[in-house]
């Protein structure tokens, strides 16, 4: 494995401490301290999710156009930096807001470029490893980042000033981060010849396209992961104990990303994209009709293995479907998906005050309706072939 791939993780890593500090106690914060509602929550992820991708089509274009990745992706990051220095201030639901959409504006600057990055310095035949450790590594800093949240509510309480000192101690680590990427060479590529965004999205491929419907399909049912920590409070675990879960998510992310990448680079990341539907599916009946502390700690578990491969094998999918422009297409996927994230999340925060069944179920459909999109539309083709494509 290319090293600046385990230095791109760390740089994630960082990062992630800083931004899951402060997440892990978001939706708490927003609805008990300050004394926002479920809708207004909802209104307010769906728009960071919006933001987080709002910006994400132009920066993969500039990235091939130019054919520079670090520079966007350090912009990116420092971007998010900056945000993070007016959480400590926002005393409102609009402050809270404000923070969360223009955090999610830098990530949306930076994923692309640092994907289409990644890509290139991973071979084809370990590309779902590679991307498995580098997700590995970023979700180690978010199962981080809510245990020292957990450290300090478990000592000071859950008071407002905690807070307050939480969000001020989250920009260490993302300024650690900035100064790590800063020392981290490119390889500058070739530019690409599609000089204009029209002309981009047209050359992109096939393949591709019927990955992307699939895609935006299954993110008609795929709402904030805010909503999953607000039923497990609502189920009668406290604030501290809803960090933990958020936690424990991470904690297996971690430990599956790697295998199910390697897992994908033998049998077809077809196939595994299939079994992460499934797995949601499963989840989301499983808030909708499970009982129990117990139950609800399986399923937080069960998320992690889902989300270890649809955040990081659906990456790595793209880059084998679209050997050209892959920035471009990154960024893409990442807009068409943020804008349907938006209408799910405002739908699962207007559908809460049925007790959130409703709005897990909903989910549950949407994942079996893509599941069967998947495998008429086969954006790989129709013999996927496992290893031996990747070779």
């Amino acid at each position: 494995m290319h090293p600046d791939i385990i230095r791109l993780g760390v740089v994630s890593l960082l990062t992630d401490v800083s931004s899951e500090m402060i997440f892990s106690v978001f939706a708490v914060f927003f609805t008990t301290v300050v004394g926002g509602s479920a809708a207004a929550l909802g209104l307010v992820e769906g728009l960071a999710d919006l933001s987080s991708c709002s910006l994400d089509y132009l920066a993969g274009w500039l990235s091939d156009l130019t054919g520079r990745r670090k520079p966007l992706t350090l912009l990116g990051y420092g971007f998010a930096t900056a945000a993070k220095l007016i959480l400590p201030l926002a005393q409102t639901t609009t402050g809270l807001a404000v923070f969360r959409i223009v955090e999610r504006l830098g990530k949306s600057l930076r994923g692309p470029p640092r994907d289409a990055w990644l890509a290139a310095l991973a071979g084809p035949a370990e590309r779902g490893y590679s991307f498995g450790v580098h997700k590995a590594l970023d979700k180690a800093g978010a199962a981080l980042g809510p245990l020292i949240a957990f450290a300090l509510l478990s000592i000071f309480g859950d008071g407002a000033q905690t807070y307050h000192t939480l969000f001020a101690l989250a920009v260490v680590p993302a300024l650690a981060a900035l100064v790590l990427l800063m020392f981290i060479g490119e390889r500058v590529r070739s530019r690409d010849g599609h000089n204009r965004l029209l002309d981009a999205w047209r050359s992109l491929s096939p393949g591709f396209k019927r990955y992307l419907a699939v895609a935006a399909i299954f993110s008609l049912g795929y709402f904030s992961f805010a909503f999953l920590l607000l039923r497990a409070y609502q189920t009668g675990f406290s604030a501290r104990d809803t960090v933990l879960l958020y936690a424990l998510f991470n904690g297996i992310f971690v430990l599956a990303a790697p295998a199910v990448g390697r897992l994908g680079d033998r049998i077809g990341r077809t196939r595994l994209v299939l079994v992460s539907y499934g797995l949601y599916l499963l989840m989301c009946l499983g808030f909708a009709f499970g009982h129990g502390k117990r139950a609800l700690i399986a399923l937080f578990a069960l998320y992690g293995i889902f989300y270890s491969i649809d955040e990081a094998q659906s990456r790595a999918f793209i880059a084998d479907v679209q050997p050209q422009r892959r920035a471009t297409a990154l960024g893409t996927y990442n807009l068409v998906t943020g804008v349907v994230y938006l209408f799910a999340s405002m739908l699962a925060g207007a559908l809460w005050n049925t007790g959130g069944r409703t709005v897990f179920a909903l989910a549950a459909a949407t994942s079996a309706v893509a599941m069967f999109t998947l495998l008429w539309l086969r954006p790989a083709g129709r013999s996927e072939p496992g290893r031996s494509q990747a070779r």
